[in-house]
Formats: structure tokens, C-alpha cells, sequence
């Protein structure tokens, strides 16, 4: 494997992405005959067969896969080693593929701008997806940064905090529950739940807070895919819901949703920046960084129910 090229892996990567080999030449600019020929070598050399010749086209082996995950470290490296050359020249310039969960994009856009701002010669390429996308995002070296609210346990990642995300139970302004104090989980059970899609970070969290209460879990609500979908359903009346309070300031500020007083909430969540710790951080992504570190929590919106004491235990 020490005599392997870049194009070799470069061709791996097209024929992995495109799934056949006529596109995966005319990408590169050969001929189909061509292709064939260097991905039959290749897998001489190797000794194993990256792809499985289908009638849909050619599909990546274990070993196939194994070598697209070196092909995609491998163009990170190069990019990092761009980045690097430039910043030793003293030229403050870069490419950052940056990935935010969907609740994320409520204060993404001036978090990116501010950083801009210092920062003008760094390219970012914004991703905007739910958790499951970001983190296949992630694991495909798609995105350099990832911020979301609970790492991924099957990536090996670093992982930064930078500010606080509370969970809160949200209604209608006209609920029978808006205004009322010191709302038991017993009774907050008792609702009809607007929740979102299994896996999402503020379903595990509502699951988890639930967890106690009988029978609830087996039939929690009403799935919704969307964070706006859910808010207007709630202004709507048609229930309540769990979600993030960096998702909801302008419609409590407008009064059409209330924050309700459940015991034991804001829950206490974080956001974090997520990157992969198998490969190199280039100068953009550790500019971005030193930055979310510095003044991240500074573009989180401010909610007005405190945390409760055992919040920060």
C-alpha cells in the first residue's frame, strides 16, 4: 500500500460516489476502458476486490470502503496542507465545511457572520441537516466542524462546549397550562406531545425526563420532522411539545408561544463543536474554534426561564 497514488484513490472515491464506471471516467476525464483497467491493477496490488460487479453498477466491498475512507482522509490532509502553506505565508485564508443541526440554524447565520467579520478570507460552506445527516456528514469527511447538541458515540471526535442549551416545554398562549406554576411531570405527561423524529437529541432528552412516568413512552405523541412545523402546530393548539429554547424567541417575544413552568426545567443541554479526531485540523477550523470558544455563547439567544438548582449539579 506505500506505491498507492493519488489517483488510485481518487478513482476509488468516483467510482464509490457516481456507482459506475462510465460516469466515474467522465468525472475524471478517461476513458471508460481506461478506469477498468487501473481499478483492476489496484485490486491486484491489493489482493482483495474493492467492488462487486452488479447489474445496477459497480458497489464498494468492505475493502472497497476501507479504501474510500483513506481516499477522503487523504484530501483532507491536502486541504489542511493548503491551509497551512497559506497561513505560513501569513495569508488568512481557508475552506470551512461547517455542519449544523437543524435547531442550530436559528443563531448559525450570526455566529458565521460575526466570524466573517474577523476572518474575511475563510470560505464557509454552510450544511444545514438533522442530527443523523450531520453525522453521516461528519463520518463521510463531508464536514470539517459539526455543532450540535450531544456528540456521536460511533465517531471517534474532539469535542468543544461553547454555551449553554436549555430544553423547554412550550404552548399555545391560550393553554389552560400557560401561566400555571410549578407544573409537575405527572401532570405535563397528561398532554398531547408534538415530538420530533426518533434519534433527534431533544427527543432523547424528552424520552429521558419521561422516562419515569408509566406508559407514557409507549405512546409519546404526534411526530413532526421540523422544528417550524412543530411551532406552528403548537400555536395552533393542537398540543404541546419539548424543544429547544434557542428555537423559540421570536414567537415568545410575539407572545403566540409561552414557556411552560414544568418543574425540574430548562433542561440543561450544550452545544458543541464536533470535529473528527482521525484527521488534521487545518488553520480555518482551529481560527473557527478559538472563536466558538471566545464568543460562541455571545450569539446564543437569551432565555428568560432560569435553570433550576439542580441543573448544575
Amino acid at each position: 500500500m506505500r506505491n498507492l497514488t493519488l489517483r488510485q484513490l481518487r478513482t476509488v472515491e468516483a467510482i464509490c460516489r457516481l456507482g459506475k464506471i462510465n460516469l466515474a471516467a467522465e468525472a475524471l476525464r478517461v476513458t471508460g476502458p481506461a478506469l477498468t483497467l487501473q481499478i483492476q491493477q489496484l485490486e491486484r496490488d491489493a489482493g482483495v476486490p474493492l467492488f462487486d460487479r452488479t447489474r445496477n453498477g459497480m458497489v464498494p466491498t468492505a475493502y472497497g470502503l476501507a479504501f474510500l475512507e483513506a481516499a477522503r482522509a487523504v484530501e483532507d490532509s491536502l486541504v489542511g496542507l493548503e491551509d497551512a502553506i497559506s497561513a505560513i505565508k501569513g495569508l488568512r485564508t481557508g475552506r470551512l465545511r461547517l455542519g449544523v443541526v437543524s435547531t442550530g440554524k436559528y443563531f448559525a447565520p450570526q455566529l458565521i457572520a460575526a466570524f466573517r467579520d474577523q476572518t474575511p478570507g475563510i470560505e464557509i460552506n454552510l450544511f444545514i441537516g438533522n442530527r443523523a445527516e450531520i453525522i453521516t456528514k461528519l463520518r463521510d469527511h463531508e464536514v470539517d466542524i459539526a455543532l450540535m447538541g450531544r456528540p456521536p458515540r460511533d465517531v471517534e471526535v474532539r469535542a468543544q462546549v461553547f454555551g449553554d442549551h436549555p430544553l423547554v416545554f412550550i404552548a399555545s398562549a391560550g393553554h389552560p397550562l400557560a401561566g400555571v406554576l410549578e407544573i409537575s411531570r405527572e401532570r405535563i405527561a397528561q398532554e398531547q406531545f408534538l415530538v420530533r423524529e426518533k434519534g433527534s437529541g431533544t427527543r432523547i432528552s424528552l424520552e429521558i425526563f419521561l422516562s419515569g412516568t408509566p406508559h407514557k413512552l409507549e405512546e409519546l405523541g404526534t411526530e413532526i420532522a421540523s422544528n417550524e412545523t412543530i411551532k406552528q402546530a403548537v400555536i395552533a393548539g393542537l398540543g404541546i411539545a419539548f424543544i429547544s429554547a434557542h428555537t423559540i424567541e421570536q414567537e415568545v417575544k410575539l407572545g403566540r408561544l409561552v414557556i411552560l413552568d414544568v418543574v425540574e426545567t430548562p433542561i440543561r443541554r450544550q452545544w458543541f463543536s464536533v470535529s473528527r479526531s482521525d484527521r488534521v485540523t487545518t488553520p480555518a477550523m482551529q481560527a473557527f474554534e478559538r472563536f466558538l470558544l471566545a464568543q460562541g455563547a455571545r450569539y446564543l439567544p437569551v432565555v428568560s426561564k432560569p435553570y433550576p438548582a439542580n441543573a448544575f449539579r
